[in-house]
């Protein structure tokens, strides 16, 4: 699921952001064209979302 088409407020773990990213790359083959570089940047934004989220939970 592209980070475009899920719920406002809804929330993934940076695991499975993490998954998605990995799974983008083997898709690309290590190259990515301009659609999947912005894919890859959103899901990074996502991701470090999730660890920031994360982080000031178990503070």
């Amino acid at each position: 699921m592209s980070p475009d088409s899920m719920p406002p407020g809804s929330v993934r773990s940076a695991a499975e952001v993490n998954e998605q990213i990995r799974a983008l790359w083997l898709r690309a083959g290590g190259t990515l064209s301009a659609q999947e570089r912005a894919e890859y940047e959103l899901l990074v934004v996502e991701w470090a979302k999730a660890i920031r989220g994360k982080i000031i939970k178990a503070a």
